[in-house]
């Protein structure tokens, strides 16, 4: 029996997907806001990728000076709201906190930061502004957490701005790519419409960037450009049957999810291929969806997986097994799925190698690949002399974001190849800085 029923309903929909760090009350913020030890060189800024005074913030809260704490979260990381649900607290900054040296459960520094962010975002409280005019103007491709950083950073400085976004909504990964269950539509796009109206940069939606000719045309009306492409669709495995319909990729199913809730369809036994935090946010979410078999294979053993912890703890919550030290040979069906062959491996001196004659076969009615994210090549190599590394990200100084083609900068999971919304967020400042000094000489 599945652990949660097929939602049909909205109302059900969010039942079955109930957010893991549920907004605080007054009073939770005030108890949980007085547990802080406001430590001198705090482990939670240094472990915070955006360097938020985390100790200052929780402070402000626990005096009532609640806008004072948004302030404070905003001015080292635009996107604080939603990084206060997404992001992996658990290892970043509660990971640091002190008082899991003393086997206390730490500060819940993710909902308090959510706390105080979400009151200036409902009261729309005014805390910034563009700067005074330069007339400088730069173009962003792409409106996802990278993409939006940098646009802030530079409205701040006087810039003019303009986002070219192919898809109809901002956010990126943060309103298609995440589970519902760390953060809904509403939140998401509530953050995005607040620092629009912040900032007053321009976002030019369904207009993607593809050729040539428009990529003459930005940089005939812009001073720079800044990358915030991200990542594309999943990537492929090769495999015999891959193309059967119900064999879908992780980003594309997660997109899908976060669009339609539950009028997506998920098979009652569905296999998910992968070991890292997109495999297990897939397959909690089909979970969730009502499937009554959900087994995540990897290929590798539990321990080498690259996911966190706590997100294998929490596909197990809902029901998921795990299969290990297996490699996906062939999707099989006809016309549809109907299993996934594998052959049992063993890792030796760090390499995997299949073990001969081996062979089985998983039934399913679904197969999610969450095999990574190939890289948007097709589009960079149209920029002259901007150079990639050899596994396709782009080659940018880390202390400006700005790449070999010096009217260019980057950041985010085109650069990093992968990484959390804070890194993206956090990236994109220093490349905005990046932009101003190089315009500025």
């Amino acid at each position: 029996m599945a652990e949660y029923s097929t939602p049909t309903t909205e109302q059900e929909f969010a039942e079955n997907f109930a957010q893991l760090k549920p907004l605080m009350s007054r009073n939770e913020a005030l108890y949980e806001s007085s547990r802080c030890l406001f430590c001198f060189d705090a482990p939670c800024i240094t472990a915070c990728p955006s360097g938020i005074d985390i100790p200052q913030f929780i402070r402000q809260i626990n005096t009532g000076n609640d806008t004072g704490a948004a302030r404070t979260i905003y001015e080292a990381n635009y996107f604080g709201n939603a990084c206060g649900k997404v992001c992996p607290t658990e290892v970043l900054c509660e990971g640091a906190c002190v008082y899991n040296l003393q086997e206390v459960k730490p500060i819940e520094i993710g909902r308090l930061q959510s706390y105080a962010t979400t009151k200036v975002i409902a009261a729309n409280k005014k805390l910034f502004g563009p700067g005074p005019p330069n007339g400088g103007r730069v173009a962003v491709i792409g409106a996802g957490p990278a993409g939006i950083s940098c646009a802030c950073e530079l409205r701040s400085l006087g810039y003019e701005v303009t986002i070219f976004e192919a898809k109809s909504q901002p956010s990126g990964l943060t309103v298609y790519g995440v589970a519902p269950y760390k953060i809904t539509n509403e939140e998401a796009l509530a953050e995005m419409a607040y620092l629009q109206g912040q900032f007053g940069y321009e976002v030019k939606y369904n207009s993607p960037i593809t050729s040539l000719p428009e990529i003459n045309e930005l940089e005939a009306q812009y001073d720079a450009i800044f990358l915030g492409i991200g990542l594309g669709k999943t990537s492929g495995l090769g495999l015999p049957g891959e193309n059967l319909p119900n064999c879908v990729g992780a980003v594309e199913f997660i997109a899908e999810l976060r669009e339609v809730h539950q009028a997506i369809a998920v098979g009652p036994r569905v296999v998910v291929l992968g070991g890292g935090n997109t495999a297990m946010d897939a397959a909690s979410e089909a979970a969730r969806l009502g499937a009554e078999v959900v087994t995540l294979a990897y290929r590798r053993s539990k321990d080498e997986m690259g996911a966190y912890a706590f997100e294998y703890d929490l596909a197990k919550g809902v029901g998921v097994k795990g299969l290990f030290n297996v490699a996906p040979v062939e999707v099989v069906g006809v016309e549809v799925v109907e299993g996934v062959r594998f052959v049992r491996t063993a890792t030796v001196n760090g390499q995997v190698s299949e073990v001969p004659g081996s062979e089985f076969i998983v039934p399913c009615d679904m197969v999610i690949k969450a095999t990574g994210q190939a890289k948007q090549l097709d589009f960079l190599r149209l920029i002259p002399g901007l150079e990639m590394d050899g596994r396709g990200r782009i080659v940018a100084n880390a202390h400006s974001g700005q790449t070999t083609n010096p009217r260019y900068f980057t950041s985010g999971d085109a650069r990093n190849g992968g990484a959390e919304v804070v890194n993206a967020a956090a990236e994109a400042k220093v490349a905005a800085r990046g932009i101003h000094a190089f315009l500025s000489k």
